[in-house]
């Protein structure tokens, strides 16, 4: 019992703590405390400082202190090499099948050339076509192309200056896909459509200055680009434009992104026209798609 009253007395007993000056003894501050108070305030600042110790470890420390970090940063970066090789099998197995698809237009069967496509447009009466070589059809061919061009359908003739200044520029190719619709001046269709893959950029053909790029309702999205020699590309269709008007692209430069926008579309594609002084050519006999 005695040893129990003087405990409790040393713990609850109250101190005073004076501090004074040493030259005049001048009392500067007071203190009051009691043992209690003292044990209990270092309990205190010792829960806090182990507290931050231990949250410091776990984060701005853990590199050096945490046994654990350097496996954690080891899954976290076999993880995200995972989630990378999943992407990188998905993209080759996609150039895969266009690898075959294409080859399979080579060898003249283009049956089922789309099936790996979703949404593009329909495949009946399409017509996979190829970059033509004037120089080298056939004297049947030579013959359909006179006739076709001394009727008033042909709006750029074969042998003009403005044809052969066209072959000596080199013309980026501004989406690769199939051909699904060809150049057809009796159906009046002045341009080219290409199927691509969805969200594929269209790149500029050459160097010129943006001069349209607005909505319209039946070719949505339309951006048209004027080149050196009175030359103009049309692209329509598109999901989204990326220059404005007065822009100057560069050849090869992205310019917007392949969509379905537009009343005359029912399937995502390109649209693709080449106007030269004024008339509509043929863009296959002057980009390879």
């Amino acid at each position: 019992m005695k040893a129990r009253k003087t405990l409790s007395s040393w713990l609850v007993n109250r101190y005073l703590l004076i501090i004074r000056n040493e030259e005049n003894f001048a009392e500067k501050t007071t203190f009051s405390f009691t043992y209690a108070k003292v044990i209990l305030l270092t309990v205190t600042v010792f829960i806090l400082l182990m507290a931050l110790s231990l949250f410091l470890v776990k984060t701005l420390l853990a590199q050096w202190f945490d046994p654990r970090h350097a496996q954690m940063e080891a899954n976290k970066k076999l993880y995200e090499l995972a989630v990378k090789m999943d992407s990188l099998s998905q993209e080759v197995e996609e150039k895969d099948n266009f690898i075959m698809n294409f080859q399979r237009v080579l060898r003249g069967d283009t049956s089922d050339v789309y099936d790996n496509y979703e949404n593009t447009a329909p495949t009946n009466d399409q017509t996979i076509t190829a970059a033509v070589d004037v120089n080298k059809l056939s004297p049947i061919d030579s013959q359909f192309r006179q006739e076709f061009e001394q009727t008033d359908l042909s709006l750029l003739n074969f042998n003009s200056a403005s044809y052969n200044e066209l072959q000596e520029i080199f013309f980026f190719s501004p989406i690769s896909g199939f051909v699904s619709a060809p150049y057809r001046v009796k159906e009046g269709h002045f341009g080219v459509d290409i199927v691509a893959k969805k969200n594929e950029p269209v790149k500029c053909v050459a160097d010129g200055t943006v001069i349209m790029a607005s909505w319209t309702q039946d070719s949505g999205y339309v951006i048209a680009i004027q080149h050196r020699g009175n030359l103009i590309s049309v692209y329509k269709h598109n999901a989204e434009l990326l220059k404005k008007v007065g822009n100057f692209v560069n050849a090869g430069e992205i310019i917007s992104i392949i969509g379905n926008t537009g009343e005359l579309t029912d399937g995502p594609h390109l649209h693709f026209e080449l106007w030269s002084n004024g008339n509509s050519v043929n863009p296959e006999e002057f980009v390879t798609f």
